[in-house]
């Protein structure tokens, strides 16, 4: 321990020790919680060889195909006998054919394991995976191609593409041309609610109804098409299933893959998770739509709040008359910092939504109505309301880099002739510049990962169309979103398939924090650039 000259040790010492020790704890739980998080997010997408199992239970025997998730003590009690069973949860896929892809086992029944190298694993639209042996390929007029021919994974992966291929044309038709031939024909048809007699929009529309018809059976056509040819898939019940080509993904041994090709695996679903559509409520696809909403929500709440935040430091500290009053105010600005959100969320629906967005809607949109344009949840209301509940961070933190610009500063520039306003523009803000990006940067992390109040005014389960795209406006500050925080509330809570749902909180999660971090360490770069410009701040 430190001492004095007199061998008396120096006072507070110990609270520097503590204050420490309580530094650490906290870095090492935040380390910790991140750890694990990164820990299951990133192993959901590592791929499982797939074990056979022989299962002997009371005089029966059954053969299981699935992946090892985990394993746990089960205690069960018998009489006055306390057991402990050690369970094995196996991922078998399938839960058309069997009801559920998820079941446990008692360890004591496996008899056998084994890991067969032909199995594969099938990733469907629909219903999850399915895991068994493949058994041939079945075109319509055709013999069945058997598994066993050596032209089969040739025929399978060309199969399988071939499908991939017509499942984005359909996709361009549906919502790069059918989209917006239906959207004209809509406005057209409120142009004809207006003016009954227009005959050019009437001939437009007829030529519209016409361009949608040929469309629309050109997509049934591929459609059809992606029901042959068929695979024939045996489970581990010996039984086969027949699933078309069109409805498989992509497909595995999962068995045979070396190190690099279990690296590659993961990458692969690594990318379709961030780049891919939800499917099978959430549980199985990516999550970019969610991505893209949490981004741009974010994007539009620190546009929103920057400029109000900023205004109302500007007033308060340079041009507001100190005194009850403005004390008052900030008294308030510091209450409303912890205010609950969905507060914040009950307001944004009552004033945003109903209040200006019905009267948008009464004003510019009256031909729409009964079905409302503003008047609903959106993700402008979505961005004000959060806003809202930040602008109190910013406010502060412009106060407090205003008042440390140099005073010297101020009064050089006052000296030179310049006016109040020229000085605040010219000489405070830049050198308040960092500090405001720290309210900004504060506001963001807070916001990007609230959800209460975001149920209320605008996100959904799953949004069809992104709020920006290639249609004009290209910008549809009224259209609903996907986010990551309430991604995570629908699966965590929500999910019919708690099981399959887990794997994919802890993903979303991860990713969730990382595009936190990548927006944070964005501003952080450019307030330190804009530190380094303006040595003179306190900043």
């Amino acid at each position: 321990m430190t001492t004095l000259n007199d061998n008396r040790p120096v006072r507070g010492e110990s609270f520097v020790w503590l204050t420490g020790l309580g530094l650490a704890v906290s870095i090492t739980m935040a380390a910790v919680v991140l750890g694990v998080i990164l820990w299951q997010g990133v192993t959901a997408f590592w791929p499982k060889p797939v074990a056979e199992l022989t299962v002997v239970h009371e005089g029966v025997t059954e053969t299981v195909l699935g992946e090892i998730i985990q394993v746990r003590d089960r205690t069960v009690k018998s009489g006055d006998r306390v057991e402990v069973h050690e369970e094995r949860q196996v991922f078998t896929g399938s839960k058309d054919a069997f009801g559920a892809a998820f079941r446990w086992i008692d360890t004591a029944h496996i008899s056998g394991t084994s890991h067969p190298l032909e199995v594969i694993e099938v990733e469907r639209l629909e219903y999850g995976k399915a895991i068994g042996r493949p058994v041939a390929l079945r075109t319509a007029g055709q013999p069945d191609l058997a598994a066993t021919d050596p032209a089969f994974p040739a025929a399978l992966r060309r199969a399988v593409d071939e499908a991939n291929g017509r499942w984005d044309r359909i996709k361009a038709i549906e919502k790069g041309r059918i989209g917006p031939v239906s959207s004209e024909t809509r406005k057209l048809e409120q142009v004809l609610r207006r003016e009954p007699g227009n005959a050019k929009a009437t001939a437009r529309i007829t030529e519209l109804k016409a361009e949608y018809a040929v469309l629309a059976k050109e997509a049934a056509d591929l459609r059809r098409l992606q029901g042959n040819p068929a695979f024939v898939l045996r489970l581990a019940t010996g039984r086969d299933q027949v699933i078309p080509v069109g409805k498989i993904l992509d497909y595995e041994y999962p068995n045979q893959h070396s190190l690099v090709g279990r690296a590659g695996v993961f990458m692969h679903r690594l990318w379709n998770f961030v780049s891919e559509d939800p499917r099978e409520a959430n549980t199985e696809g990516g999550i970019f739509p969610a991505i893209f909403g949490t981004f741009v929500m974010t994007m539009l709440m620190s546009v929103c709040v920057v400029p109000f935040g900023v205004l109302a430091a500007i007033y308060l500290r340079e041009y507001a008359k100190q005194g009850p009053f403005v004390r008052a105010v900030r008294i308030a600005i510091n209450n409303l910092a912890g205010v609950p959100s969905i507060v914040f969320g009950v307001f944004g629906l009552g004033f945003f939504v109903y209040m200006v967005g019905g009267n948008i809607d009464s004003l510019f949109f009256s031909d729409e109505l009964p079905t409302p344009t503003f008047g609903t949840g959106g993700i402008f209301w979505a961005a004000a309301t959060l806003s809202l509940m930040t602008v109190p961070v910013v406010i502060v933190a412009t106060e407090e880099s205003i008042a440390a610009v140099s005073r010297g500063a101020r009064e050089a520039s006052l000296a030179c002739g310049a006016s109040k306003w020229q000085t605040i523009q010219r000489i405070v803000l830049p050198g308040a510049v960092p500090g405001i990006l720290t309210g900004m940067i504060l506001a963001m992390a807070r916001g990007a990962g609230e959800v209460a109040p975001l149920m209320l005014v605008g996100v959904v389960k799953l949004a069809p169309t992104l709020p920006l795209d290639l249609t004009a406006p290209f910008v549809h500050l009224e259209r609903k979103f996907m986010h990551l925080g309430f991604h995570i509330y629908d699966l965590g809570f929500q999910s019919p398939d708690s099981e399959a749902a887990r794997p994919m909180v802890f993903a979303t999660t991860f990713f969730l924090i990382v595009l936190v971090l990548v927006l944070n360490l964005g501003a952080i770069i450019m307030r330190e650039r804009l530190r380094r410009k303006f040595a003179s701040s306190a900043f």
